[in-house]
């Protein structure tokens, strides 16, 4: 078997061959996010407290599903809420 010498020039190809691959993963777009929320995971999008959920699920800002002792939140609902809460700012 025959040995195959590399050179700085062969690894600086190598090294630009994969940074343009991993540009490439990573800029694929991401799936689409589940459907299904947890009340976690809305605290964490909408940067609220557990209060200011349930505040919103009493006064029926956001609607749910609740299945046993677990609350879900549909991401359409969440998605629609954040947009409907979107503010212009006039330039000066």
């Amino acid at each position: 078997m025959a040995a195959e010498i590399l050179t700085r020039e062969d690894l600086a190809v190598f090294k630009k061959e994969l940074f343009i691959e991993l540009r490439e993963l990573i800029n694929i777009p991401t799936t689409q996010p589940r459907k299904w929320l947890k009340s976690y995971e809305v605290r964490d999008m909408l940067g609220i407290s557990p209060g200011t959920l349930q505040n919103m699920r009493i006064n029926g800002t956001l609607s749910f599903t609740k299945i046993g002792g677990l609350i879900f939140y549909d991401f359409n609902d969440i998605t629609k809420l954040m947009e409907g809460t979107k503010k212009n700012v006039k330039g000066s």
